[in-house]
């Protein structure tokens, strides 16, 4: 059993429920069907930034320092962290990196590190959608994913056994599309922003997790098997998936609903 400072667990022990998709993200790890694999995610879709290493089916995770910007201390967290997982960059099979929905900023900045990375040790990028992880870390069979996207707005995402329903969005909470069945998990940091979410999702969700934040470790989850299926790609062939294009409100904008200029 692999040790560092924060603790290993295995891939197994990532909460997964009876979701099907969780049974497929780590079945072929459980299965021995994952070769010895050595990867690197990156999670800063938001201001709780976090690093994982999976190493043969077991997980390092840590979290970015707070209060400090992504970029200033990622690099800093992965150089400690690999040690302390038994690895050098240059055991590193792959990068994998959660490419959004979520802050321009994080987004940009993971991206960037897992790229920078990718091109200098020669290794496969695994982008994995935030909202998807987020799905998949729930260990719920239906998910309604639910992230604060500023500015009034809340970025979502269904998800079934088979995955994503539809791609990632972004709305304002009164025009959320609302399942027409009972018996779904909400999670995200959106349900406390917005209460009117809650509110209309009361009638289909019987299961809240409001405080479910992106993770690294379950980025690394889902890249996993797609890194030895050999869908890893070209450094450059990567993006952030920002679905909106507006980063922020103009000082008129403000101004118009209370704010300061």
């Amino acid at each position: 059993m692999l040790r560092g400072s924060m603790g290993f667990a295995t891939a197994g022990r990532v909460p997964q429920g009876s979701a099907n998709r969780s049974r497929r993200a780590t079945q072929a790890i459980t299965a021995g069907r994952i070769g010895p694999m050595n990867l690197l995610a990156i999670e800063t879709s938001t201001e709780l930034g976090s690093i994982a290493i999976w190493r043969d089916g077991e997980l390092l995770r840590r979290d970015c320092p707070s209060g400090l910007a992504h970029s200033e201390t990622l690099l800093p967290l992965i150089r400690a962290s690999l040690p302390a997982a038994g690895l050098d960059f240059t055991d590193l099979h792959g990068i994998a990196f959660a490419a959004g929905p979520g802050s321009f900023t994080g987004l940009r900045v993971a991206c960037g590190v897992a790229q920078g990375l990718a091109f200098a040790l020669d290794l496969p990028v695994v982008a994995v959608g935030t909202l998807d992880a987020m799905a998949l870390a729930t260990g719920a069979e239906r998910v309604i994913v639910l992230l604060d996207a500023r500015m009034g707005e809340v970025y979502h995402g269904s998800f079934a056994a088979a995955g994503a329903m539809a791609p990632a969005a972004v709305c304002h909470p009164s025009e959320l599309p609302i399942p027409d069945s009972a018996g779904w998990l909400a999670c995200g940091n959106g349900l406390a922003a917005y209460p009117l979410l809650r509110q209309r999702l009361s009638a289909c969700v019987s299961a809240w997790q409001p405080d479910r934040m992106p993770d690294a470790g379950a980025v690394a989850c889902l890249a996993a098997p797609r890194l030895a299926r050999g869908e890893g790609v070209e450094a450059a062939a990567v993006a952030p998936l920002y679905v909106r294009n507006k980063v922020a409100f103009t000082v008129a904008e403000r101004l118009a609903t209370g704010g300061r200029a």
